[in-house]
């Protein structure tokens, strides 16, 4: 299973959630912490210039749109539940 990337930060008690559920499935993945630096939030910000569609209900209710989940295989996501996780394999 491929490595999702969590864009999010941990002071996020849904990007937290997340990375907990993740870790209890044994699934791979890479946080990027969109607070901890310019690159990283400038990432997530390409990311949601990039999938309008996925983010607009978030943004529409004034929200970031974190967790979000990116792998090549499945794109973007704001849903953990809409990806395969190792154990599902």
């Amino acid at each position: 299973m491929e490595t999702i990337k969590v864009y999010g930060t941990l002071s996020c008690p849904d990007t937290a959630e997340a990375i907990e559920e993740l870790e209890r499935a044994w699934q791979p993945y890479e946080l990027i912490d969109i607070l901890a630096s310019l690159k990283n939030l400038k990432a997530f910000l390409n990311i949601r210039d990039q999938n309008p569609g996925v983010f607009a209900g978030a943004v529409a209710s004034g929200g970031i749109g974190i967790p979000a989940f990116y792998t090549e295989e499945s794109g973007c996501t704001l849903e953990l539940s809409a990806l395969r996780l190792k154990g599902e394999e």
